[in-house]
């Protein structure tokens, strides 16, 4: 979308409306139901949410960065006035939100950027039906304008974590050579290193991002030979790569419990404890070692596409695509975990093709901006499905079922079988697990528990190991 430009009369003229304002003003009210700010890396969404459709016109300005949103036929209230203070000090996109009234029937709202964006501006119909309703929206998406690469951040992510466990290794053998040297021995009197390594530097940085930790200079410790470990050190050119999905999001909160628990907060905390467990893991095979790493296609509470959730997974190379929800059905008895494997026909139940109905209604919910979405990737998620990939998905799904059955009660004693969209990567076995149902009081208190949490992951984590053990991941190199 491209933005006209504004003249800097025109600017601060509408700078000064946002000046004078007064109470007499904020009291006028204009069917504005909410103000939603979503903050997160891939990107920021504003909603504002209304009981009729809104006309807008937006203008970008690139120095400084700043995007103003002139919001037609309405009048400012104490609703929109809200949204000012509800960017958070961390918002990678938003410095700062300006809304005042234009003219007598015109809101403009102005959004300070830190960064140059691209935004997307655009309105969603209402979404009436299920536990997520909402009337109209208009949505204000600003993306950066060069776009993460979820493979470089995920190797970056792995050679931090590799460099870690080498520092840490190395300190040890260090503390143990030091423990067992003799303090009258004459090797373990301090020797000063050269001034020009040890001398600190007498301006320190003082940004917390760019400082680093100064160099031990403290004479009351030998400075000890570091000892490379005696076992070859584990190449780490190929690594496997399980992607979590967190369900829902931003937007969309997925199914809400009777105590109000959100679909999307917990299975987002499980995500988080199953991808440090998944970390932590490395793989003995015959040929080898193969570390374990874990990528989220969302780490933070925001909505992303269902398409996007594939193409993440496809982007990072991933091995294995596990979709994590929390289930809900009409009353509070459904009980129990379920997997599902995608089907290239017809679902295996009746529930299961409600399941993926309801599933992929999440676009509808989350809101997707269908003006700019790629009509080729939404006929390919039509037809992205191979008997090869379904195959091994019924393979980890089986593993799966058979690992949480020891901790908890399963809804259905198979891999259930249908149509969900985010299932489609074609070269990735790919599972939807239901953890329980939110739905009913009892599994929804076990899904807020630490406990159950941590019992799920391993028993997630054991599926994961016994899969691979049966079926070795292919000999893929990975650039680092």
């Amino acid at each position: 979308m491209t933005f006209p430009s504004i003249s800097r009369r025109q600017w601060l003229r509408g700078s000064s409306l946002v000046l004078m304002l007064g109470h007499a003003q904020l009291a006028r009210g204009a069917g504005i139901l909410a103000v939603r700010v979503w903050p997160a890396n891939d990107y920021t969404r504003v909603t504002i949410e209304s009981d009729t459709a809104l006309r807008t016109q937006q203008t970008f300005v690139e120095q400084p960065p700043r995007l103003a949103v002139d919001i037609e036929g309405i009048e400012l209230n104490a609703a929109l006035r809200e949204l000012v203070g509800k960017v958070r000090s961390d918002d990678p996109f938003i410095l700062g939100v300006r809304v005042g009234q234009f003219n007598a029937t015109t809101v403009r709202l102005v959004l300070d950027l830190r960064q140059a964006v691209k935004p997307q501006v655009f309105s969603l119909a209402p979404v009436l039906s299920g536990q997520s309703q909402f009337q109209h929206r208009l949505v204000l998406d600003l993306y950066p304008v060069a776009q993460i690469d979820p493979l470089e951040a995920l190797i970056a992510e792995h050679m931090q974590n590799d460099k870690k466990s080498k520092d840490a290794l190395e300190e040890l053998i260090a503390s143990q050579q030091q423990k067992t040297t003799s303090p009258t021995s004459p090797a373990a009197t301090p020797t000063p290193p050269p001034a020009a390594i040890t001398a600190p530097s007498s301006a320190p940085p003082t940004d917390p991002v760019l400082a680093t930790a100064p160099a031990t200079t403290s004479s009351s410790k030998p400075i000890t030979p570091l000892v490379k470990p005696s076992r070859p050190e584990p190449n780490y050119d190929r690594f496997v790569v399980v992607a979590l999905d967190p369900g829902h999001g931003g937007e969309d909160p997925g199914a809400i419990g009777p105590k109000g628990t959100k679909e999307k907060d917990v299975v987002l905390q499980m995500a988080h404890r199953l991808k440090e467990r998944i970390n932590n893991t490395v793989l003995k095979t015959k040929n080898g070692q193969l570390p374990l790493r874990a990528f989220l296609t969302r780490d933070a509470d925001f909505f992303l596409p269902l398409h996007v959730r594939v193409q993440k997974a496809q982007k990072v190379k991933a091995d294995l695509f596990i979709s994590l929800h929390a289930d809900a059905f009409f009353t509070p008895q459904a009980r129990g975990a379920s997997v599902f494997a995608l089907s290239q026909g017809a679902a295996s139940s009746a529930a299961a093709r409600w399941m993926a109905n309801k599933e992929n209604g999440a676009d509808a919910i989350g809101g997707l901006n269908l003006k700019v979405q790629d009509k080729t990737v939404q006929r390919a998620l039509l037809d992205m499905s191979t008997t090869a990939q379904i195959n091994d998905s019924m393979k980890l799904g089986n593993e799966m079922l058979g690992q949480i059955r020891r901790i908890g009660k399963l809804h259905k004693p198979q891999v259930e079988q249908a149509g969900f969209a985010v299932l489609k990567a074609p070269d990735i076995p790919s599972l939807l697990v239901e953890t329980a149902f939110i739905s009913n009081p009892e599994e929804e208190t076990l899904l807020i528990s630490e406990a159950y949490q941590i019992k799920l992951t391993e028993a997630l984590m054991r599926g994961i190991e016994n899969y691979f053990l049966r079926n070795p991941p292919l000999a893929r190199n990975r650039s680092t």
